[in-house]
């Protein structure tokens, strides 16, 4: 094996170490913007091998992806399997030689690390490291019952106020 040809333990461990800053970081974007923010940051990924190693192949996988990315607007699982999606678009682009940053070439190997890093937490709900997301998160589609007291906080006071639920 040349010297060209083999791989650092950096090539797998920085990236890795990278997708756990990232999700350091957005664990302190509150739900659902943190949500929303990483919704829209996977579908500029959707874009990143357009122009690349495939021709008009590379149009492929956006327009898979794309329906995909869209559903993560509602959900952290659905970019959960964007991120994924991605780590597989970049293994062939790994494997032809032909890696997403073309000064790198292990950076489309270092891209299937970090997306998958950061797959696997999308993929468990996207939970902050740092803080409990609430119970009942945004979009749950729980209702209170008829008589059923719910707990509101005034955005003013950030007092919680009781109101009763119209029988």
């Amino acid at each position: 094996m040349s010297a060209e040809s083999a791989l650092a333990p950096m090539n797998i461990i920085g990236p890795a170490l990278g997708g756990a800053l990232f999700i350091a970081i957005m664990s302190l974007v509150p739900h659902p913007a943190r949500r929303s923010f990483n919704a829209i940051f996977a579908a500029g990924a959707v874009g990143a091998y357009i122009g690349g190693a495939f021709g008009v192949w590379e149009l492929v996988y956006p327009i898979l992806a794309t329906p995909v990315v869209y559903l993560g607007l509602r959900s952290y699982r659905a970019i959960g399997i964007a991120w994924l999606m991605h780590a597989a678009w970049d293994l062939p682009h790994h494997l032809v030689g032909h890696p997403i940053w073309p000064y790198m070439r292990t950076s489309s190997l270092g891209c299937i690390v970090f997306d998958s890093v950061i797959a696997v937490w999308f993929l468990a709900g996207a939970p902050s490291i740092f803080r409990k997301r609430a119970a009942e998160p945004v979009g749950s589609g729980h209702t209170p019952a008829a008589g059923e007291t719910a707990m509101t906080l005034s955005t003013e006071s950030r007092i919680p106020r009781t109101r009763q639920v119209a029988r």
